[in-house]
């Protein structure tokens, strides 16, 4: 059962959010330039948001269906947009990268109401708050995003 759930206020959401935007704008600017890092730092700073969650006394499992909506989404949005950027550039990218978010969204929500409906079955607590939702979304998306780029720029060779 998730315990201090009062505690998960917009506020400390907000708070969260803003801390951790700015840990992970630092991080990227230093190592943007370097294709081959970028995706592994992108993994480890998925990580970051449990670290509120934990504060909270939020069970990692307890945003499993968050964590994994943004991880499909996020993946696979890359994708699109290395796609389009491969086509038409910069342009191609937010066109492949709009294009992609609007289709990955209807994705990865089939997953992550798959993954509700496993957390409740197994009596795991998911009930979201402002905290939980957008630290497992935060969480997801940067995995997402550095696994597709971690592949992209080392497996497959783009």
């Amino acid at each position: 059962m998730v315990k201090n759930v009062r505690k998960q206020s917009i506020g400390t959401a907000f708070i969260s959010v803003l801390i951790l935007a700015v840990v992970i704008i630092s991080v990227i600017s230093y190592v943007i330039y370097n294709k081959y890092l970028i995706g592994p730092v992108l993994i480890l700073l998925g990580f970051l948001p449990w670290i509120p969650l934990k504060i909270a006394k939020r069970p990692i499992k307890s945003v499993g269906a968050d964590i994994l909506f943004g991880a499909i989404d996020t993946g696979i949005l890359g994708i699109a947009a290395l796609i389009g950027a491969s086509f038409a550039g910069v342009l191609g990218a937010i066109v492949g990268g709009a294009a992609g978010d609007a289709i990955t969204d209807g994705f990865a929500g089939i997953f992550e109401g798959r993954m509700a409906e496993y957390l409740r079955k197994h009596k795991i607590e998911e009930a979201r708050t402002p905290l939980s939702a957008s630290m497992g979304k935060m969480s997801g998306c940067l995995i997402g995003i550095g696994i597709t780029l971690t592949i992209a720029w080392t497996v497959i060779g783009l």
